[in-house]
């Protein structure tokens, strides 16, 4: 190597690069490959974490407890109350990972033609 220093790329090259590549890799379909074998992601593994750890909640807080919002007052297990509130949570992460991907989309096409 000569002093380690890259030659300059344009813009323009590296854009046409980068939307040329795959998410599969080149190895995918080729039987015995590292890719073929099943494997667990980090957020596969965070999400099986979280549901464990809620059903174990959920499993120890079988309780009744009295809920008041402004003026209505009810009684709900908390097991109950704990998955209302976590999948309504659920939701609200998922729609606003759809908006974020939705915005991204967006501004890609726009940068494309124009």
């Amino acid at each position: 190597m000569t002093g380690g220093r890259r030659p300059q790329v344009p813009d323009s090259y590296q854009e046409a690069v980068m939307s040329q590549q795959s998410s599969t890799p080149a190895s995918a379909g080729v039987p015995g490959a590292a890719a073929d074998r099943a494997r667990l992601s980090g957020g596969l593994i965070a999400t099986l974490s979280g549901a464990g750890l809620l059903l174990v909640f959920m499993l120890q807080n079988t309780e009744p407890v009295t809920l008041t919002l402004f003026f209505w007052e009810f009684s709900w297990p908390l097991w109950l109350f704990t998955l209302v509130v976590a999948s309504l949570g659920a939701v609200v992460w998922i729609g606003l990972g759809i908006l974020r991907r939705h915005r991204r989309r967006v501004a890609r096409r726009d940068a494309r033609s124009g």
